[in-house]
């Protein structure tokens, strides 16, 4: 096989969207850091976003995220694939080759304790995968589109996934019981 044509992980991406700030964030942060090991970041409304509805108004803190990549995301996407069961919807996977799912509660996930200060809550995970040669769409210079022919196509994510993390996809309505 060509090795330009291996799928590999970019990047994971745990989210937790309080829609609200104060204490739910606080608690979406100690979440995450149990989770990842790592440090979330903030998330904020944008600039000029104002929907006095809803309480929102610019640069409020919303939510948090953590990135995680290379090995430690393998680690974790293992964890966070054995609380859905190693079962992922068809609809979860996106037509360029990236899938997300959310966790309803945080005690589903394999070794992960009950944390009082965070009571029950769930996050979003949202994972991005790449070919070789990606980067020529982020780079500083001479950016370019990525081919059509080099994209990767939800069919070879889906292969991937069944692959390398031994991940039933099933259609809807068809989930074990």
């Amino acid at each position: 096989m060509n090795q330009m044509k291996a799928i590999e992980i970019e990047k994971i991406t745990l989210n937790v969207g309080a829609g609200q700030p104060g204490h739910p964030v606080e608690k979406g942060k100690i979440l995450l850091q149990n989770v990842s090991g790592v440090k979330p970041v903030e998330t904020r409304t944008g600039p000029r976003t104002r929907i006095p509805a809803w309480s929102l108004r610019p640069n409020l803190v919303i939510g948090c995220k953590v990135t995680l990549r290379k090995e430690q995301a393998k680690i974790v996407l293992a964890k966070l694939l054995a609380a859905k069961d190693n079962q992922l919807p068809i609809k979860s996977f996106d037509n360029n080759g990236n899938f997300s799912f959310g966790i309803n509660e945080y005690l589903d996930v394999p070794d992960l304790d009950y944390i009082p200060e965070v009571g029950i809550m769930g996050f979003e995970v949202a994972i991005t995968l790449q070919r070789k040669g990606f980067r020529v769409k982020r780079r500083a210079l001479k950016k370019k589109k990525i081919p059509q022919r080099h994209g990767i196509s939800k069919e070879e994510a889906i292969n991937f996934v069944k692959e390398n993390f031994k991940i039933k996809v099933v259609e809807r309505g068809e989930e074990e019981e």
